[in-house]
């Protein structure tokens, strides 16, 4: 199996390395000439994931037909905005038989695609080889070996278990899940309730406050998820909660260090200036806050984080109208056909 690797991030780097470990050609590509010799020198990537050797065997290289011709595996890990672009400069070197797994996470903001949408407007031959990746996995654990587990969502049963035995290791589990709609939507919505995660730890507040942000967050992603074809149980899995948890509350959470620098006062601007890598969370935001508006789904919290990030809303003002909202239903589906209640 010759697998491709597109993408040198923190969460590239750690593919490599899990999928280097047990196949013997395994490519990487690095968009940058400069560190792709610092890496193929030092077998690091310093610059993203610090302290993770890449296995000897694995192939380093900035030519993108080097990485990606004739491989029977592609995996994509460029960050969300440069999906479409890369695949498309990929589109040369995929054969009929390729199969393509994104691990990015995110949603197209200009045209509110799923990723796997613009991968599938570019890539139309491979249409039903395309598939997700997804779950609670920090790079930075991965890289250490940490147990981990993640689910791949894809069309076919074939495909997702072929990846799945591409990528299975002692400490890195994989699931199969055919919702793809689901599995990418949780990927990308996660990150918008992490800022606020981060946003309410950086007021002071306590576990009573971040604990329903997530759980009435979870709620949003779910309904906006079902409105657009997902299974409501996958919101429950991996994908969802699963990843939902590690990503508000880990400190390896680049949103929700976002939205701590939030709290402190700092402007969208000054947190990009700083942050090297990205901060998915913040173009979803805007995915989302428009998407919500179109399928007529009501994302209360979604809705005051993208006033914060667009509109500068001052982080307490989003809180105090969040709590002091009209009185709801915990489950409105319940509360509208439950016979019982009088």
């Amino acid at each position: 199996m010759h697998i491709a690797v597109i993408g040198a991030g923190s969460w590239g780097t750690a593919i490599t390395a899990v999928l280097g470990q047990k196949h013997h050609s395994v490519r990487l590509w690095v968009r940058s000439p400069e560190l792709s010799r610092q890496i193929q020198v030092s077998r690091e990537n310093a610059n993203y994931l610090p302290g993770c050797k890449l296995p000897q065997s694995v192939l380093i290289t900035p030519d993108l037909k080097e990485a990606a011709a004739g491989a029977s595996l592609i995996v994509l890990a460029t960050p969300s905005h440069a999906v479409r672009q890369t695949v498309a400069k990929l589109s040369s070197y995929v054969s009929p038989e390729t199969i393509l797994v994104n691990v990015a996470k995110g949603l197209e903001l200009s045209s509110l695609k799923r990723l796997s949408e613009t991968i599938v407007e570019e890539l139309p031959a491979i249409a039903n080889q395309i598939a997700i990746l997804s779950g609670p996995n920090h790079a930075e654990e991965v890289a250490l070996a940490y147990p981990t587990a993640t689910v791949v969502a894809a069309k076919s049963r074939k495909v997702a278990e072929y990846i799945q035995d591409a990528f299975m290791q002692p400490y890195f589990r994989v699931y199969t899940n055919p919702d793809i709609i689901g599995v990418e939507l949780a990927g990308a919505l996660k990150n918008i309730i992490a800022l606020g995660a981060g946003i309410a730890d950086g007021l002071g507040f306590g576990d009573n406050a971040k604990s329903a942000l997530m759980t009435r967050g979870l709620a949003e992603i779910a309904r906006l998820g079902i409105s657009m074809g997902a299974n409501p149980l996958t919101f429950a899995g991996l994908a969802g909660i699963g990843d939902l948890i590690a990503t508000c509350t880990s400190s390896h959470s680049r949103n929700r260090r976002a939205g701590l620098m939030l709290a402190s006062g700092k402007s969208v601007n000054e947190i990009q200036t700083e942050t090297s890598m990205v901060v998915e969370g913040i173009r979803a935001t805007k995915a989302a806050y428009q998407l919500a508006v179109k399928q007529g789904i009501d994302m209360p919290i979604t809705n005051q984080i993208y006033q914060v990030l667009y509109q500068n809303k001052s982080p307490k003002d989003a809180v105090f109208e969040l709590m002091t909202r009209s009185r709801t239903h915990e489950v409105e589906e319940v509360a509208l056909h439950n016979s019982s209640w009088d």
